[in-house]
């Protein structure tokens, strides 16, 4: 039989596996790389998510927490992994969009290696300052700014992260400056701010709504296009008079490039239905995380204007790793 031949039987015996292939995955445990330790946001969807995946699958579904080099290390194992629908990646902005437009040598490139499958919740940050720093509002902390340039600490979670990031796009579109002071984590950040060893931060709401409602911390505004329902009297960055800083902190799922359309669209529809049901919903939303569950193109476009929009925050910025 001739090559010629043998190429379209080919191609119809793999159209003709398709079907069956959707209905027999999964036959065996599935794993979710959290490429991060224990107890922050993208191990909270993994570990939200994972009952119903379980119902909606019919299979076991296991956490693999991965952590190192701002999420790149469990990544590049998933990017490693076959394409068979068996291996998750569970992670965030960071992981997703943030890395590759802050570095250059980055060991996956998420666009290329990964198949995305949805952007599963997202949260504003909010600018939160210690009770005892001498601004109350957002426009007075950029008058105070002003009148003290290079002096006002800004606290993050590590040079790239959200919050570092959000802080310098705060500084850019308000023509201001601060000391950007980069700790190991989100939790010895606000730690330190509570204790008055910082002044300012842009950090996740959940991690740091219950602080708000202590009066450990003032929040001066979130980073979002509508109030939340978490922090209703809060404004936002665009009330408080400081456009274009509608900013999320979003976790999503992927898999290695090269899902079979049958297995992607099943994994998408458990992903989906698993972030939709009301108990898992609840759970978010009492974090101030909102479902989001776009369709994997819609995540492709937006990841890659998501990667743009910190790209060009990193160049104006002039921020590296090292």
């Amino acid at each position: 039989m001739s090559r010629l031949k043998i190429i379209p039987l080919a191609l119809a015996a793999a159209f003709a596996c398709a079907p069956a292939l959707a209905q027999t995955f999964p036959e065996r445990t599935i794993t979710v790389v959290v490429p991060f330790p224990p107890g922050g946001a993208s191990d909270s969807t993994a570990r939200f998510i994972q009952p119903k995946m379980q119902e909606k699958l019919g299979q076991t579904v296991v956490i693999d927490n991965r952590p190192g080099a701002n999420g790149a290390n469990g990544a590049s194992h998933v990017k490693g992994q076959a394409p068979d629908g068996y291996t998750l990646l569970v992670g965030s902005i960071g992981v997703f969009a943030i890395n590759p437009a802050l570095n250059p040598n980055l060991s996956y490139q998420p666009g290329k290696d990964l198949d995305l499958l949805t952007v599963a919740v997202r949260t504003p940050n909010v600018l939160v300052a210690n009770p005892d720093f001498p601004v109350n509002s957002v426009k007075e902390l950029i008058a105070y700014l002003n009148k003290n340039p290079e002096k006002v600490t800004f606290a993050s979670s590590g040079v790239g992260s959200s919050d570092h990031l959000t802080a310098a796009l705060f500084w850019q579109k308000t023509g201001t400056s601060g000391v950007h002071v980069p700790y190991k984590g989100g939790g010895p950040a606000i730690a330190d701010l509570i204790a008055g060893h910082a002044n300012v931060s842009f950090q996740n709401l959940g991690a740091v709504a219950s602080q708000i409602k202590a009066g450990k911390l003032k929040a001066l505004g979130v980073t979002a296009n509508e109030r939340n329902a978490v922090l209703p009297d809060v404004p936002t960055m665009k009330e408080a008079g400081v456009d274009g800083i509608d900013v999320y902190s979003w976790q999503a799922a992927a898999a290695p490039k090269g899902l079979p359309a049958p297995v992607k669209a099943k994994l998408y529809e458990a992903l989906k239905a698993s972030l939709n049901d009301p108990e898992v919903k609840a759970k978010f939303n009492g974090l101030g995380f909102d479902v989001v569950a776009i369709t994997p193109e819609e995540f492709v476009v937006f990841r890659d204007g998501e990667e743009q929009r910190w790209r060009q925050v990193v160049k104006t910025g002039k921020i590296e790793t090292n």
